[in-house]
């Protein structure tokens, strides 16, 4: 983006002083990418909103630390690397975001440091978090959070808690591998991460019944079509006549996406990043990779128009296309494109059991 405007609205994302202005540099960042939304295409509208997210949370990292140095509890005491999940991990972040997080910091060779880096962590990760929800990010609903001390930890804990995962087959554990799957650092050390992953792809090319897990919880949620290739509408309720889209379309592509690049052992987390790098190595046509490119930017264009504005001026989602907004073209593409999904969906489960 070529806007000075927006440029200025990032170098004041950095230079913010507290939460209350990071909530009203979002409120701007909102209404910026609300009024680009219609003409702007549609790869290039998540990149940059995506910046802006990062740009958030990287100054609520600071922001903490310069705290807790107030507090007197002095700089890191070892390097670490915060850590998104989620959307967040795969810079697919709508308007809405909440925080999906965690930290792995460097290991320390006695006890008194292991306490140590434990408070200073804990601490730091609840300033953040807390800067953040006064931000206007929620937090996540199933606790994936940084001030949560199952998700920040010291990487050898890291590591010991992924071979936990990986020895135990059952649905929970199985989720757990597939959020960190879509882990990405956002701030600090790197190769912290780069490290915790090279574990997690050393384990789970070795795992079949894992990957036979993964594959039922990517199959989980089907795409918005019945056998006849009709539109799955909600039948009830306040939402009724609405299409879910995060559940019905766009979930289910970053699932079936997503095992087929853990199973080539490919670090890209992005959606899009998979797609490109699984035709880079051979392992899909150029043909079907642009099927999927092309149908993976309807799913993100339709998950952004599910976002409304509502009475106070914020903005909330539940994932559902009201019908007013959905055109007769609008419906027909949505169709082939839920055709390619389904398709997809044959096809991971076909490549998938036929390596087990």
């Amino acid at each position: 983006m070529t806007d000075p405007g927006w440029h200025q609205l990032l170098h004041g994302i950095a230079r913010a002083e507290d939460s209350a202005s990071l909530h009203r540099l979002r409120e701007l960042v909102h209404d910026r990418m609300v009024a680009r939304l219609p003409q702007q295409q549609t790869e290039q509208f998540y990149a940059e909103l995506n910046d802006a997210h990062d740009a958030m949370i990287r100054r609520a990292i600071q922001l903490a630390q310069s705290e807790l140095a107030r507090l007197g509890m002095g700089t890191p005491p070892a390097p670490f690397a915060y850590l998104l999940f989620g959307s967040g991990g795969r810079r697919e972040q709508t308007l809405l975001s909440d925080q999906d997080s965690g930290i792995v910091y460097g290991d320390s060779p006695d006890g008194e440091g292991r306490e140590e880096s434990r408070r200073y962590f804990a601490a730091l990760s609840d300033q953040v978090v807390q800067l953040l929800l006064g931000a206007g990010y929620p937090l996540c609903e199933g606790n994936v959070l940084s001030s949560n001390s199952e998700w920040c930890r010291p990487l050898s804990s890291w590591q010991e808690r992924l071979g936990r995962w990986f020895d135990e087959p059952a649905w929970e554990p199985v989720r757990y591998l597939l959020i960190v799957a879509d882990s990405r650092c956002v701030f600090g050390a790197p190769e912290l991460h780069e490290e915790l992953m090279a574990y997690f792809y050393r384990d789970v090319i070795q795992q079949p019944v894992i990957v036979k897990r993964m594959l039922e919880n990517t199959m989980k949620h089907k795409v918005l079509l019945n056998v006849f290739g009709q539109l799955l509408r909600e039948p009830y309720g306040e939402d009724a006549g609405s299409l879910d889209i995060k559940y019905g379309a766009y979930i289910p592509m970053v699932n079936a996406i997503r095992l087929l690049a853990i199973e080539a052992n490919l670090r890209e987390t992005g959606t899009l990043e998979r797609i490109r790098a699984l035709e880079e190595q051979g392992l899909v046509q150029r043909s079907e990779a642009a099927e999927w490119i092309q149908t993976f930017r309807l799913f993100l264009r339709l998950r952004m128009m599910t976002t409304e504005r509502i009475e106070n001026g914020r903005f909330t989602t539940n994932g559902k296309l009201s019908s007013r907004k959905l055109t007769k073209e609008m419906a027909e593409e949505l169709k082939s494109g839920l055709k390619v999904g389904k398709k997809l969906q044959r096809r991971v489960y076909r490549h998938t059991m036929n390596r087990l």
